[in-house]
């Protein structure tokens, strides 16, 4: 099998120097890799493709079969790091928390703590602005409006 940690320091040699960064790697016991990246900036399919041939070029297939995945972060999967509630900053975001409590607001920030959402209000209920210690969040997404 394939180790983990030859794979996360392949991600990151290749990502170095870029606004680019790890979110995701799982690897089965049948040596399929998949590897969720973001950006600050987003990412783009050449950025995906880049990764997958600077992966590939330093596994030899010969040694171990292998399947390898490189995909963006999807917009429809909650954020894991600090570095992506930084990015979403001035969006909306469906946040629910530990004990099961729901928020939606605009993220006004991420500290290293936590973030501030302010919610929208309605008429029967003003806007407020909530925070959340990342330790009490169960998900954080960011709201999709069509």
């Amino acid at each position: 099998m394939i180790e983990k940690i030859k794979i996360l320091e392949l991600v990151n040699n290749a990502l170095e120097g870029s606004d680019k960064f790890l979110v995701n790697l799982k690897i089965t016991p049948d040596n399929r890799i998949y590897v969720d990246i973001d950006g600050d900036n987003g990412v783009t399919i050449d950025d995906c493709i880049e990764l997958s041939r600077a992966i590939e070029s330093q596994l030899d297939r010969d040694e171990e079969d292998f399947a390898l995945d490189v995909s963006s972060a999807g917009a429809d999967q909650p954020l894991k790091l600090i570095r992506q509630y930084r990015k979403n900053v001035g969006r909306d975001l469906e946040v629910v928390t530990t004990d099961g409590e729901r928020a939606e607001g605009t993220l006004e920030d991420a500290s290293d703590e936590g973030i501030v959402i302010r919610t929208h209000g309605t008429k029967k209920k003003p806007a407020e602005t909530l925070r959340f210690a990342y330790s009490d969040i169960k998900t954080a997404c960011v709201a999709i409006r069509f």
